[in-house]
Parts: structure tokens; C-alpha cells; sequence
């Protein structure tokens, strides 16, 4: 019997190394799904559903490719809810900073979709999407802390400016909730969306 082939749809090296890490086999094979564009056709969404639609759009783009026949294809894609704003990646330094002034001392919540798409031949047919939430709680970071943080780099291209398994981890007081879904993919809901494709994610296991 051949073994399934999971397709991650994202560029994510933080995700992808989670699913390393936990012995899910797997292959990278990135969309090129214009995350604004996407977001704008469907007009003002709330954060947590925002980040379902866009983990549906780059399965589904990925899963429309050749490449992709005969797999599951997972997308996801994360939002970070702020004051009931929606803060994705930064980009630059001056936004990084602005929103971090506001974030340290307090708390937001990271929201990751998740969709699976079953491409499988004789497969379920499964097109099913979740979502993932975490709060976040934030230490009170000095003004040197955070500038020395901008300066690595790091937080200017992850959703909400900040991650928990690199450089930003020592600046976060605590998580409730999944942390797996705060790096960017949670492993108990891959786990559930894979049981909707009749698959096991001990399937997956290299």
C-alpha cells in the first residue's frame, strides 16, 4: 500500500520544522496565492476567520497544481489579534516597533487556519478547514530589549511580529492554549482534519 503524501502549502520554515520535529513526513511545494488580494475579495473578516480563508486559498491553489495529484495538501496561515485588530507580518521596523509598544505587558490572541484538501485517488474527497487559537501574553520588554529584537530581523515577516521558538520566545510570559498553533501549525489539528481524510497522522510518520 503506498503511503500518503502530505504537500504543506506554505513557506514556513517554522512549520515545516514542527512537522519534522514531530516525525511528519511531508513536502513543501509553496502557493503563489496573493494573500491581500484575497483577503480584499472578500471584504472586512474578523481575524480568525480571516486566517481560515487564507489557509483554504493556498490548499486549494496548491492542490489545483499537478504536482499536487494523489496527496493532502495542508495550507495554513496565521493572524494575530490584537485589540480586535488584525496584525499580520510587519515588514518593516517602524511597524514592528509601534505594535510591540503597544503589545508588551499585555496579551493578544494568534489565530491559525488550517484547510486539508484530499487529492488522494479513491481518497475521501475531504476539502475541510479549522482553526487553531492561542492567547498570548507578553512580558513587559525595555526599549533596548525591543530594539535589539527589530534589529535580528526576526519579527519583521511573522504574523503579529513575534514568534515563541526563536530569539522572540524570551519575551513571551505565557500561552494558553496550543502553543504548537502559535509557532503556525497545531499537530492536534492536523491530527483531526486528517481523521475527516480516513487517515491516520501515524500514517504520516517517517
Amino acid at each position: 500500500m503506498t503511503e500518503p503524501l502530505l504537500i504543506l502549502a506554505s513557506a514556513s520554515p517554522a512549520r515545516t520544522k514542527l512537522l519534522t520535529d514531530a516525525g511528519v513526513a511531508h513536502q513543501v511545494l509553496v502557493s503563489d496565492v496573493d494573500e491581500d488580494a484575497v483577503a480584499a475579495r472578500y471584504g472586512v473578516l474578523d481575524p480568525h476567520d480571516t486566517a481560515l480563508l487564507l489557509a483554504r486559498a493556498k490548499a486549494e491553489a496548491v492542490a489545483s497544481l499537478d504536482s499536487a495529484d494523489g496527496a493532502v495538501v495542508l495550507g495554513c496561515d496565521s493572524v494575530f489579534e490584537f485589540d480586535g485588530e488584525a496584525y499580520g507580518k510587519p515588514w518593516e521596523p517602524a511597524v514592528a516597533r509601534e505594535r510591540w509598544t503597544r503589545m508588551r505587558g499585555n496579551s493578544g490572541i494568534l489565530h491559525t487556519g488550517h484547510w486539508l484538501v484530499d487529492n488522494r485517488d479513491g481518497g475521501s474527497g475531504a476539502t475541510i478547514g479549522a482553526v487553531a487559537s492561542a492567547e498570548v501574553y507578553f512580558e513587559n520588554i525595555s526599549d533596548a530589549e525591543l530594539d535589539a529584537y527589530i534589529a535580528t530581523g526576526e519579527p519583521l515577516a511573522v504574523a503579529g511580529g513575534f514568534t515563541i521558538d526563536g530569539l522572540g520566545g524570551a519575551f513571551v510570559h505565557r500561552v494558553d492554549g496550543d502553543p504548537h498553533a502559535v509557532v503556525g501549525l497545531s499537530l492536534a489539528t492536523l491530527r483531526s482534519l486528517l481523521d475527516h481524510a480516513a487517515l491516520s497522522i501515524t500514517d504520516l510518520w517517517a
